[in-house]
């Protein structure tokens, strides 16, 4: 009644027609409400029987609707787990449970797996040179900021620079008024002095 792993070597059929060469652990257990039905049916060499059999079917039929990049990469899992649906579809009403089915090595014909490699290469490259556009253009969204806020700053310090200086020029003007002999009318808003000067004088 204990699970039982089968390991087994296999050729398998990928959607492009390419053959792959795997290795796939098999996990499964005898029911026991069904043991006295299965050796009475199928023996006690019911692994060769049924087991192997229905396993080299279904993982014919699944591993074909896939292409051989898949198989050699994180969907591996995915198929496993559809060849051990199709097997309990298949031997659950037999006596046996499919635990699980996992494709442990996989091996590529030498020109196919340098391909996906390459593949798989340029993918890794595509997302890395997005991932430094996407840095420099955050990059460049920032220098843009902080030159308006120094072009900004710059503005208001120099409208201030300019007011003042105005300020300290009338005043100065102020003082030489006051300073002159001269007689003389002065006009002011506070500001800007204009004067008026006795030009007969």
């Amino acid at each position: 009644m204990r699970t039982i792993n089968k390991e087994v070597q296999l050729s398998l059929p990928s959607k492009e027609g390419t053959t792959i060469q795997a290795e796939i652990s098999i996990l499964y257990r005898v029911r026991e409400d069904k043991l006295h039905e299965i050796l009475q049916n199928a023996g006690e060499d019911y692994e060769a029987t049924l087991i192997l059999t229905t396993f080299r079917s279904a993982a014919a039929d699944v591993s074909a609707r896939h292409f051989a990049k898949d198989m050699h990469s994180t969907e591996r899992t995915n198929i496993g787990n559809e060849i051990a649906e199709l097997m309990n579809q298949r031997l659950y009403h037999r006596g046996f449970e499919i635990e699980g089915v996992m494709l442990k090595s996989i091996v590529l014909p030498p020109g196919l797996a340098r391909s996906i490699e390459e593949k798989l290469q340029a993918e890794q490259d595509a997302q890395r040179m997005q991932f430094v556009l996407q840095r420099e253009e955050l990059e460049a969204r920032r220098r843009i900021v902080e030159a308006e806020g120094i072009r900004d700053s710059q503005k208001i310090i120099s409208a201030g620079l300019m007011q003042n200086a105005l300020q300290w020029r009338s005043i100065e003007a102020f003082r030489e008024l006051a300073n002159s002999p001269n007689t003389k009318i002065i006009i002011t808003d506070g500001r800007t002095p204009i004067f008026i000067t006795d030009d007969k004088k």
